[in-house]
Formats: C-alpha cells, structure tokens, sequence
C-alpha cells in the first residue's frame, strides 16, 4: 500500500490520535528539542546539497575553460 495513499485518507482524529501518542512517549518537554534538531538537519542537508550544485557548476565551467586552452595549444 502506497504511503501517499495512506496519508490522503486519514481523517483529523486519526493525526491527532497520532499527536497524543508522540506527545506521551517524547514528553512535552523533549519534542521541541527533537523539531530543533530535525530542522537543523533539514537545514544542514540543504546547505550541503546547494555546495554540491555550486561545486559542481564551478567544476563544469573548469573544465569548458580547461577544453578551450587545449584547443588554443593545438
């Protein structure tokens, strides 16, 4: 059964049946520590995807700009 699925048709008591649970085995106190370090992790996951792109554009360029002075040898 597909997750999307599964999530398209649950109703609101079945999300706050959801909620209650998280809330009794985290604790009020411990979940907006967890959302903290799950954000972070979003963040940090963004940042070093983004690198990646700029890497590996800047690489790219490089190497047209590499290409061209060995034609310009030849």
């Amino acid at each position: 059964m597909n997750l999307e699925y599964l999530i398209y048709f649950m109703g609101p008591w079945q999300w706050v049946v959801i909620g209650v649970a998280i809330l009794l085995l985290f604790g009020g106190k411990k979940i907006p520590e967890l959302m903290r370090g799950l954000g972070s992790g979003i963040k940090e996951f963004k940042d070093a995807s983004s690198e990646g792109e700029i890497d590996e554009s800047s690489s790219k360029k490089e190497s047209k700009k590499d290409e061209k002075d060995t034609n310009k040898d030849n």
